[in-house]
């Protein structure tokens, strides 16, 4: 297992992390998973095994019991991982049971240390976007959460470009606890991070984390064109994350990953996954999955490096079109460009 630095921080987190999200099976995350404690206990094991150390959860999933899963699949080995929840979507019926006030985000954690059974949460994250509250106010409860010790780190999640950057300027300028990391969606089926999520990490010391790194299993090599979804999938029926605008653009995607992934001779999960992995800015990709035999063949994918000639084919399959103001840049900007805007524009370039 490698790790990487998470960001700025002197934090080292492995480059996949165990996604908890169908550990519970409560309401609409039923469909995503129905995963036990004694379920949880044996991913958790495999991952510990192969060397993962970051557990990535949230309150809202399953109402709080996939954290209370996960508290108990933990016990007796907490400080062999690192453990990351998040705050923000609605916790109860009340009108300040959602959002990021100062209210629901001290009340959110100290719920969630209630549920995990923990004593501190490793990594805090802003679930999303909150354009009701003041950031300074969200920040200033962040800022007391670290200093009573409950939370070590901070980061935010789905937000966009400049709603982090304004994030960022706000804890800078108060002195309060700065985002180290952001997790996004991102893969062969959506690259839309590309566009500035990836180049505002690059250039401001965030980590990056990818949820659904495999589309919520479009990339799994179960989709193809032309052939019935398999029993039970979720996708392109009745879940809608990630959102699927384009499916003959999806299937030629698919098509270039398992023929790389055939040559191989490994599935097309660890293709995907690793072609993640190889990308610019990436820290870890939280992964998931409904069985422990799936887990354990996406635990793989860590040690699988791809060569140039298969990232360029799957890069030429799933490539997004320069939008403005990119291809401008592209155009008449090369001379003057940093690594951040490379990690968009550089095979755009000229060579």
């Amino acid at each position: 297992m490698e790790y990487r630095q998470l960001g700025s921080s002197g934090l080292l987190v492995s480059t996949l992390t165990l996604g908890t999200m169908g550990f519970g099976g409560g309401g609409k995350f039923a469909k995503v998973g129905t995963g036990s404690v004694e379920d949880a206990r044996q991913q958790l094991d495999l991952c510990l095994e192969a060397g993962v150390n970051l557990v990535d959860t949230a309150d809202v999933y399953s109402d709080g019991v996939c954290e209370e899963i996960v508290g108990e699949a933990l016990k007796g080995r907490r400080d062999e991982v690192l453990l990351a929840t998040k705050v923000r979507f609605p916790m109860g019926p009340g009108p300040n049971d959602r959002g990021l006030s100062r209210h629901h985000v001290v009340r959110g954690c100290e719920a969630s240390l209630r549920r995990l059974g923990v004593e501190h949460i490793d990594l805090y994250q802003l679930h999303e976007w909150d354009g009701l509250t003041p950031l300074e106010e969200t920040f200033e409860a962040l800022d007391s959460l670290v200093r009573s010790g409950k939370v070590r780190y901070v980061g935010i999640s789905n937000y966009s470009a400049w709603h982090a950057m304004k994030a960022i300027g706000v804890a800078e300028r108060g002195g309060l606890p700065r985002p180290v990391s952001q997790q996004v969606y991102y893969s062969l089926q959506g690259r839309e991070a590309e566009y500035e999520l990836v180049p505002l990490a690059l250039d401001q010391g965030l980590g990056v984390l990818v949820w659904s790194p495999l589309a919520g299993g479009l990339l799994s090599g179960k989709y193809r064109r032309g052939q019935q979804a398999p029993e039970g999938s979720r996708q392109l029926q009745d879940w809608g994350e990630p959102p699927v605008y384009d499916e003959d653009k999806l299937y030629d995607t698919i098509e270039v990953l398992v023929e790389v992934a055939e040559a191989r001779g490994v599935p097309a999960a660890q293709v995907a996954l690793a072609w993640t992995l190889a990308k610019p800015g990436v820290t870890s990709l939280v992964i998931g999955a409904r069985t422990t035999d799936q887990l354990r063949q996406n635990l793989v994918a860590a040690e699988l490096r791809l060569d140039e000639s298969e990232i360029a084919r799957l890069d030429a399959a799933s490539a997004l079109p320069l939008l403005y103001p990119y291809w401008h840049q592209a155009a008449t900007a090369s001379d003057r460009l940093s690594p951040a805007d490379l990690s968009l524009l550089g095979p755009h370039l000229p060579t």
